[in-house]
């Protein structure tokens, strides 16, 4: 899905065995059959002159500057649309042909001179290339007022201007809108002289527009232009790296004029996303040059000091002494950390090192914790392995897509577009949420399954399904027979009546037909892929619902290959990552539990130091033994615990009571109020390392810029190690990539060289997948044969009551990204100001509430204030907020309650009720 203006090569051909000869402008070529004229020509060197034609999308011959003779057909056909055929013979370039594409060309310079300044100056006009390339040097036409010359330029988005005034209406926007996008929001209004390019007949930031910069990337002409460009100019170099938004992964060229980054342009060789890109990803780089941006390290004695700018050496040995300090007042045990799933690989292991190796426990979490830790469990138990099984190409293969508790046009919108395409081309989508997301209903795209369940009961409704799966006998029993085990056990369980969609229909409030229905498709449809987000995972059976997913996916034999397999969309860019290396209290890298001794030996012998076998404290618990007196000092890497964690009262009160907090970040954010030294990070254009995405691919991110900091964060961690007294040193982050390497199997073959010289891996990588796995579990699971597990459904304890009729649930939204740490300091706040509460139109009215009316949110744990917005996206009695913004602290109202395996909080149910702020407001 690329979108870089780069040489084209046609319509791709469909893989496969035939082939054709062809001769162009006389010299000899074979291509797979299928392959077009102009794709052809390309192999042999010869660039035929386009306009319309771009690698990223389907060929459409409208330009008509494309054209070429055959021998023996009478025309000019267009080679982008033109297949070969044996034997053809081809001219590109003859006397006719450059007669045609000047009076083509005459045409288009109508409606833009090649006189235009801003072209010129940015000198990314591909009209005026085109000019040269076709030998147009005058034009018959002078401008007289006519056409749409005169139209004044749409400012509106605060990322890119549209100049209708140089538009040549070539359409390459509007089918990238469609194509790449799949949002549609362009069309091309009027016929002949009279059409133009319009955003639904309104500007761009009032209409359906979600900012991807598909259409600017697709632009022949300055008419769609990054406002950076515009003011900076053309940039001059550039450095591919990786996204440090969600988890996708999306690769760009980040683009600079002299030191200053100008733009980012998605890479089109980019593995997860192939040229294509989302609005935060694309645009959303403000952040790491804002002026709120710490970058000297500060200490404090009490929190309630100001702060006192100080330097590295004294920063590292303040925070070295208080930690040797409490380990020798409190013991080793009362000391912990918590790494990020927004660094780099290297940032992360080199933390979970130091916890083990120099503060001498396993107290070590990541925010996995919180998000999905139940996706490690419960794949774990049922493949054998913590990680989705697909790459995100897979999508393109599969007949039946069921999108359970995720929101991908908002969470991964780059994949989401994947998707769309498949279901455009006729896959069919089955929809398990609560909430209406945009995929039930979407230009072009319809659902034919929305079971909008209630909150809390995702197991019954994968039982219900898998229950229809087995008794209707549409087990696929060669699959199970040959590659999994302890089916008979699960098949007596999941044929209970209990399980039935009619006795679960009470429960989800989905009709017990419709279940059948859905169940049906899945099973029988063709290749059968899920995909899962946070609406999975953050509940108190989510670890359940994970394992329940997994079983539908054997009993359908939906593993293993192109097209099927469970995947989880992970929320941060690196929470995969952050998983692999080590960051849970219970494994070391590689997801080995540090009980096994062969394991830690090999660690300990590596490391020079004795590890302890005992598993450390999880989030929660260091929170509840800070405030009873045994955890007295905590180690933050890049996650804002006090606004992302569930029942916020807690936390701060866990956080007050420690001795000592240390922050490493970007900002002076929410938990930082807490802390008493603060050690500035670097943002992503600073890092060199490696992100891992939701499909397990290892991405480079390179330094577009020296650390503003003076040091890289891993160099920030060795060093307190160091003063620690325990010895830890890197030259550079490839030599910590090389110890992963040597120590973690799945990355036993990983190394910076390779990843420059194939762009990334998906892991294992090793000597028996040497270039990597896309595709997990081909030929049998990580763990042998599969495992069935029973997934009995236990109601959550976080029920409705007559105090708290409403249920609660959250979610993201496009524009801004988790705490909005960085979003919120770019111009997406345009799109998301504040966080606001949907509630339905009758759950509204019962309360005397109207559209826009400040409400207030509360819970038996905490209230907060925010405005309404009637919607019915949600069923009567669930309302839905994001958590974007602190100043709203959705996570003031949300429990403790938790999974049963891995302690991931439940925000997804939470029992609220909504009232006006001041009830004078009513009416």
């Amino acid at each position: 899905m690329s979108l870089l203006k780069e040489p084209d090569l046609g319509t791709p051909a469909r893989p496969g065995p035939a082939t054709v000869s062809i001769e162009v402008d006389g010299l000899p070529v074979t291509v797979p059959e299928g392959t077009s004229v102009m794709r052809a020509a390309a192999l042999c060197g010869i660039d035929v002159p386009k306009l319309c034609a771009t690698d990223s999308l389907e060929a459409f011959g409208s330009c008509r500057l494309c054209l070429v003779e055959i021998d023996g057909r009478r025309g000019t056909p267009a080679s982008c649309t033109t297949p070969v055929t044996d034997g053809m013979r081809v001219r590109t370039q003859t006397p006719k042909l450059e007669k045609l594409r000047q009076g083509v060309m005459e045409l288009y310079i109508s409606d833009h001179p090649l006189d235009c300044l801003t072209c010129s100056a940015n000198g990314d006009c591909e009209l005026q290339d085109m000019s040269g390339a076709v030998g147009l040097r005058q034009v018959r036409y002078g401008y007289d007022g006519a056409n749409h010359r005169d139209e004044k330029t749409d400012t509106s988005n605060p990322y890119f201007d549209f100049e209708a005034s140089k538009c040549i209406s070539c359409s390459r926007c509007v089918r990238a809108c469609g194509e790449v996008q799949g949002t549609f929001a362009l069309t091309i209004e009027g016929r002949g002289f009279e059409s133009k390019v319009s955003a639904g007949g309104t500007d761009f930031m009032s209409s359906e527009c979600v900012s991807c910069g598909a259409c600017v990337q697709a632009c022949p002409t300055a008419t769609l232009q990054e406002k950076s460009v515009i003011q900076l100019g053309m940039p001059s170099r550039s450095v591919i790296t990786t996204c440090a938004y969600c988890g996708v992964g999306c690769s760009f060229k980040a683009e600079l004029r002299g030191a200053e980054l100008v733009r980012m342009v998605p890479y089109k060789d980019g593995g997860a996303n192939e040229g294509h890109s989302c609005v935060k990803g694309r645009f959303a780089f403000g952040y790491a040059t804002h002026p709120d941006r710490v970058l000297t390290p500060m200490v404090r004695a009490r929190i309630t000091d100001e702060w006192q700018p100080v330097d590295w050496d004294t920063a590292i040995a303040f925070t070295a002494a208080k930690l040797r300090d409490i380990q020798t007042r409190h013991g080793v045990a009362a000391i912990g950390g918590i790494t990020s799933s927004r660094t780099t690989n290297e940032e992360v292991y080199v933390v979970q090192k130091m916890i083990r190796a120099a503060f001498g426990n396993n107290n070590v979490d990541t925010c996995a914790r919180v998000c999905h830790s139940p996706t490690g469990y419960g794949l774990k138990q049922t493949f054998g392995t913590s990680a989705g099984t697909q790459d995100f190409r897979s999508v393109a293969e599969s007949d039946v897509i069921m999108v359970i508790g995720a929101n991908p046009t908002d969470g991964h919108p780059v994949f989401a577009s994947r998707m769309k395409r498949r279901l455009r081309e006729g896959a069919q989508l089955i929809v398990i949420d609560p909430r209406r997301i945009d995929l039930v209903r979407s230009p072009h795209i319809e659902a034919r399954h929305h079971l909008q369940l209630a909150p809390g009961t995702n197991v019954a409704i994968v039982n219900a399904l898998a229950h229809v799966v087995l008794t209707e006998g549409l087990v696929d029993r060669t699959f199970v027979d040959e590659r999994c085990e302890d089916f008979d056990d699960w098949a007596e369980f999941i044929a209970c009546a209990e399980n039935s969609p009619e006795a679960v229909e009470e429960l989800t409030g989905v009709p017990a037909e419709e279940v059948r229905a859905a169940a049906r498709l899945f099973a029988t449809g063709g290749n059968g892929a899920i995909y899962y987000g946070l609406g999975v995972t953050e509940h108190s059976q989510g670890s359940t619902m994970v394992m329940g997913m997994a079983n539908l996916a054997m009993a359908t034999g939906n593993i293993g290959r192109e097209g099927v397999g469970v995947n989880p969309l992970r929320g941060q860019n690196n929470v995969q990552g952050s998983c692999d290396m080590g960051s849970f209290p219970h494994e070391l890298p590689g997801y080995r539990h540090v009980s096994d001794d062969v394991v830690r030996g090999v660690f300990e012998n590596m490391w020079g130091s004795t590890l302890q076998a005992e598993p450390g404290l999880r989030i929660p618990n260091m929170f509840d033994a800070a405030i009873d007196g045994s955890f007295r000092a905590l180690y933050v890497q890049g996650e804002d615990i006090a606004q992302s964690d569930p029942n916020i009262k807690h936390v701060h009160a866990a956080l007050a009571a420690l001795e000592l907090v240390v922050v490493q970040d970007l900002f002076l954010n929410e938990t930082a109020k807490f802390a008493h030294v603060f050690l500035p990070g670097t943002s992503f254009l600073e890092k060199d390392g490696t992100f891992t995405n939701a499909e397990r691919r290892i991405n480079r991110v390179r330094p577009v810029m020296a650390p503003k900091t003076g040091k890289h964060e891993w160099q920030i961690v060795a060093e307190i190690a160091q003063a620690m007294g325990y010895p830890m040193h890197y030259d550079s982050s490839s030599q910590i990539m090389d110890e992963i390497a040597a120590l973690t199997p799945t990355f036993a073959g990983v190394s910076f060289e390779k990843l420059d010289k194939l762009g990334s891996v998906q892991w294992p990588c090793n000597d028996n997948a040497p270039e990597g796995t896309p595709i997990m579990h081909r030929d049998g699971f990580v763990r042998g044969r599969g495992r069935f597990v029973q997934t009995p459904f236990v109601p959550t304890r976080e029920r409705s009551t007559r105090k708290y009729p409403l249920i609660l649930t959250t979610g993201r939204i496009l524009s801004q990204y988790n705490v909005g740490a960085q979003t919120r300091r770019t111009a997406n706040v345009a799109w998301h100001p504040e966080d606001v509460l949907e509630i339905h139109p009758h759950d509204a009215e019962v309360r005397g509430i109207r559209d826009g009316d400040e409400v207030m949110l509360t819970s038996r744990v905490g209230a907060t204030s925010l405005r309404a917005v009637l919607a019915d996206r949600m069923p009567v009695g669930v309302v839905y907020t994001t958590f974007h913004h602190p100043v709203t602290g959705a996570n003031v109202v949300t429990t403790e309650n938790s999974d049963w395996a891995t302690n991931c909080p439940e925000y997804k149910v939470t029992a609220v009720q909504v009232g006006l702020t001041s009830p004078a407001m009513a009416g």
